[in-house]
């Protein structure tokens, strides 16, 4: 779930070799890091102490269904929500995005170190379920009568307002896109201007305008 920090605490040989300094990561690998000090410029190579992992109980939710696994992380680690990262278990492996984190019973946060969390609250990114609300073309039905409809996609499947899209027997114009709550890079809940774009796995509801060439009928 982590990624190598950029900056870190050591001794440095040419100006510090009693104290820790802040040194620039330059390479990590191997067991070691390449480092340069910010004080004196001085790159040499500093050995990675290893970080032992804790296992936390996730809940994945993807649709309607949820299943319950594990996850091994550093206990100094921290997850907020919106964070994603890879679920390996022994029902699949994906991609999934913290919708909750629970520190004790009925306490929740948006963001805590793995050694204070109980569960981690997720839902699956990887592939999505996006559900589409679609009217009639104007002046070829009633404007009253809809239609609605899902559409199963990769999570990173674009979505832009004003672009027409087509699914097998499905054609329509998007007008309006419905934004997750636990997405965290928009800059509101609904989209209506046209060049607006939004990621399959972002999406709450899509709202279009039938563009398909047969008669329109509702049921």
């Amino acid at each position: 779930m982590s990624t190598p920090q950029d900056r870190v605490a050591a001794e440095c040989p040419s100006c510090s070799p009693a104290e820790s300094t802040v040194h620039e990561v330059l390479k990590d690998g191997g067991g070691h890091r390449t480092v340069r000090c910010t004080e004196c410029s001085h790159v040499h190579k500093v050995q990675v102490e290893s970080e032992t992992e804790i296992e936390r109980d996730v809940v994945v939710s993807q649709d309607d269904e949820s299943f319950a696994t594990t996850v091994d992380a550093p206990p100094t680690e921290t997850v907020a929500t919106g964070d994603e990262f890879i679920v390996d278990s022994e029902a699949a492996i994906m991609l999934v995005r913290v919708t909750g984190i629970e520190i004790g019973p009925e306490q929740r946060t948006e963001e805590a170190r793995v050694e204070d969390i109980d569960t981690i609250w997720t839902r699956a990114v990887d592939n999505v379920t996006v559900k589409v609300t679609v009217n009639p073309k104007e002046g070829t039905g009633d404007r009253e009568a809809t239609r609605s409809f899902d559409l199963k996609l990769p999570g990173d499947h674009e979505f832009v307002v004003g672009d027409v899209a087509a699914f097998g027997d499905e054609e329509f114009e998007i007008k309006a896109i419905q934004v997750r709550e636990d997405a965290p890079e928009y800059r509101h809940g609904k989209l209506d201007h046209e060049g607006d774009m939004v990621y399959a796995k972002d999406v709450k509801r899509l709202y279009g305008t039938d563009q398909t060439t047969s008669a329109w009928s509702a049921w």
